[in-house]
């Protein structure tokens, strides 16, 4: 049976990545060598990473910029750390919409002032606040693009006269976005572009070396670059899964096909979260992610039929965090429509058996 993957990460991946990086696995571009038994000082390995970071820079518009792109370790929860640590002198602003931006805020006030700038707290965090004021004494302002858990999503980049910090883990490569307006943004590879156990971190370089306190080699972006993300032993498969994503991307028609495709998919499926007399929405119409759907049922006891109507046809990883409830559904960019016409079937049959 073809299975449905809706994971809000790890995530599905494209068909083709997941062929080639197993082909890796057995042996990599004929070198006698499987990927993960290869020296990652190695020829073969530092083309790998040469040309992750070099498409990384390509996808994002940021080549000749004055950025560099880094693929490290710890996940995202390890850059809330590395970002504070990095950039942090005296006060940083935060916008709160969700559970990772409050994770974020925490590891921050262990190296400074930490100000709440908006959130949206007040309704569990179900919208993006609007009409905040940013102080302009901040040493940076730091947003999370897309709420995973939630599921709302920043539709623009605020304007800002500090320095602007992203965590884009669940919305990286997904959409056409003027990432020159952010100094430092990071995403964990789990969600949208890869395997877990590597984070792709792309920072304008000019920005650093200006705090005070010294920095633990391995949390130092400066000592990252230099090493070329070989400070210490990278995590070489991830890393490889993650440029053949990237590759795909390009094969796809880059951001603008991508987001295209992505639009067109989260349009079917809240169109029939609107339309259901079965569901209804969590998230403010405005604010919705064209990553993760949030929804609930307008009736728990039908909670057992739909579940059952889902398990049937192979739908996988939609039950929603506990923090929200119901249903989430990960639209990431390889789900193919196919798999969200799936599941709209689904939520008519519901409505027609009931």
């Amino acid at each position: 049976m073809k299975i449905h993957n809706f994971s809000a990460g790890p995530s599905i991946l494209p068909q083709e990545v997941m062929q080639q990086a197993a082909q890796a696995v057995k042996e990599l571009d004929g070198s006698g060598l499987s990927l993960i038994e290869i020296s990652h000082r190695s020829k073969a390995f530092v083309a790998v990473m040469e040309e992750a970071c070099e498409r990384a820079l390509r996808l994002t518009g940021l080549e000749g910029k004055g950025y560099k792109a880094l693929f490290l370790q710890g996940g995202a929860s390890q850059q809330f750390l590395m970002a504070a640590y990095n950039l942090l002198e005296k006060k940083a602003g935060y916008i709160n919409t969700g559970t990772w931006s409050t994770k974020a805020m925490k590891e921050a006030q262990l190296f400074g002032e930490v100000v709440e700038i908006a959130s949206s707290k007040d309704h569990n965090f179900n919208y993006i606040p609007e009409n905040y004021m940013v102080p302009s004494d901040l040493d940076y302002l730091h947003l999370t693009t897309n709420n995973t858990i939630f599921g709302t999503q920043f539709k623009e980049i605020p304007d800002t006269q500090v320095p602007l910090v992203a965590d884009m883990s669940s919305d990286i490569f997904s959409r056409t976005w003027d990432y020159s307006k952010f100094d430092l943004f990071y995403a964990g590879a789990q969600k949208n572009m890869g395997p877990a156990g590597t984070t792709l971190v792309l920072v304008k370089e000019e920005l650093l070396g200006k705090v005070s306190r010294s920095i633990p080699s391995m949390l130092d972006y400066a000592v990252q670059i230099k090493g070329g993300s070989m400070f210490n032993t990278p995590p070489v498969f991830a890393v490889y899964t993650s440029l053949l994503t990237m590759r795909w991307i390009e094969e796809q028609g880059g951001l603008e096909a991508l987001g295209t495709k992505n639009s067109i998919k989260a349009t079917h499926l809240y169109g029939e979260i609107d339309r259901n007399s079965k569901f209804t929405g969590f998230v403010a119409t405005k604010d919705r992610s064209e990553m993760n759907a949030t929804f609930n049922l307008t009736d728990p006891e039908l909670a057992a039929p739909f579940d059952a109507l889902c398990e049937k046809v192979g739908i996988s990883g939609l039950k929603g965090h506990r923090s929200v409830g119901g249903y989430r559904a990960s639209i990431y960019n390889a789900l193919p429509m196919k798999s969200v016409e799936t599941l709209v079937d689904c939520m008519q049959i519901l409505e027609n058996n009931h």
